[in-house]
């Protein structure tokens, strides 16, 4: 692994590590210590969930113009003053612009770090070394030991008790932020943005909106990926609801959330290796999106038994999934798009798929309303369905980067 390599996958480790120890305890301290209603509190998060997911496009834009070093740095100082903002924050209007600034910050640093990653696995994987998904996974795996070890952290944190514990917690993830900041201030190389984003201003929009809808097979890929993503966001929405059914209680839910995140830290790079030895990366996200299904049916199956038998299966199965279909997605994304404009895609497909599953969110919640295990059957349809939707890429795609070549990917599309 290259310095490089090893600070983003770092960082991706500290960002993570940082936001868990203190989002998955707003929700309570909104309503316990600030007394804030449930509907305020729904309003709260969704700005969050907006100003993050929804405007990784313009992290991806800004990344693209001015060079991913800026971006992270910037996205980096945000997140700090966000979280002491909302250490301190009391009120409604405090507590959304707080919020707000914690979600605009990650979009901002996420599609900066996450494009310069596929940048230097596929600088790797050119010089000679292992596939870029080995690099890719070991990303992910990164990411998923900062949400498994940020939300223990946060909890030992919150022991402490009293007004005081959310605070101590939002400062600590601060300084998380502060040593994220100071690493890539140190160690993350100078590099300028290629030019090709445009100034604020309609023509750009426009320009943009051309360049992302024009390509085909960029938009195929993001209609597999966003049906991976509304098949993970299950463990947030059908997971509770079937051990409650089965429980009479969601107390083992955050031990299923850990084991989904051991899985993998401890699964990615194994079944990279055994992916490279027999699939491409298409084929590696189809086998995703198959596991993925089978999480479904294997749950539906397994409902009658007493227990968590359906819900450990459901888990295990979708985390196997992410595991094949998280880095070859990430994989291909080069071989659709310009690389000049790598940053752009990364942040609109996170964007696009976000708003597939905020679309899907209420539909899907009265599916799972009807009860029975044909719910389960129609969500494992939906990856099932996916699987066509997959591009394809060929040898000549991949012998080597757009930006090297000076060519335009076989995917884009010609804007004057």
């Amino acid at each position: 692994m290259t310095p490089l390599g090893r600070l983003l996958i770092g960082s991706q480790f500290a960002f993570n590590t940082g936001f868990f120890a203190v989002l998955p305890y707003l929700a309570e301290h909104l309503t316990g210590t600030l007394g804030l209603s449930g509907a305020v509190v729904g309003l709260v998060l969704g700005l969050r969930t907006f100003s993050q997911q929804g405007l990784f496009v313009v992290g991806g834009l800004l990344t693209d113009r001015y060079g991913p070093r800026p971006v992270v740095l910037v996205g980096c100082a945000l997140r700090v003053a966000g979280f002491c903002w909302l250490a301190l924050a009391t009120g409604v209007g405090t507590v959304i612009g707080a919020v707000t600034l914690v979600g605009f910050a990650a979009a901002l640093f996420s599609p900066a770090v996450e494009s310069e990653i596929t940048r230097e696995a596929l600088r790797i994987e050119h010089a000679g070394g292992p596939r870029r998904t080995r690099t890719l996974a070991r990303f992910a795996a990164g990411g998923q030991a900062g949400a498994l070890i940020g939300p223990a952290a946060g909890s030992l944190l919150l022991a402490w008790g009293g007004d005081t514990a959310f605070r101590s917690a939002c400062f600590a993830g601060a300084a998380v932020f502060v040593l994220v900041f100071a690493a890539h201030t140190l160690l993350m190389p100078r590099k300028d943005g290629n030019g090709a984003g445009t100034p604020p201003g309609a023509e750009g929009v426009r320009t943009t909106v051309r360049l992302v809808l024009g390509n085909r097979r960029f938009l195929r890929l993001t209609v597999a990926y966003a049906a991976y993503l509304l098949a993970y966001n299950q463990l947030y929405l059908a997971l509770p609801a079937e051990l409650e059914r089965s429980t009479g209680s969601q107390a083992a839910l955050g031990w299923l959330f850990a084991l989904s995140a051991t899985l993998v830290v401890c699964l990615s790079g194994p079944v990279e290796k055994l992916a490279a030895t027999r699939l491409d990366h298409p084929g590696a996200a189809r086998a995703g999106l198959l596991v993925i299904a089978g999480s479904f049916a294997a749950a539906a199956l397994l409902r009658p038994l007493e227990g968590i038998w359906a819900a450990l299966a459901f888990t295990v199965l979708l985390t196997l999934g992410q595991t094949l279909i998280l880095p070859a997605t990430r994989a291909m994304l080069p071989d659709l798009v310009d690389h000049r404009h790598l940053g752009l895609f990364t942040g609109a497909l996170s964007s696009l798929s976000g708003l597939a599953v905020l679309a899907a969110g209420a539909p899907l919640g009265a599916l799972l309303d009807l009860g029975g295990s044909l719910p389960w059957l129609i969500l494992g349809a939906l990856p099932l369905l996916a699987l066509t939707a997959v591009p394809t890429t060929s040898p000549r795609e991949r012998a080597e980067p757009t930006a090297a070549t000076g060519r335009r990917s076989p995917g884009e599309t010609s804007i004057s």
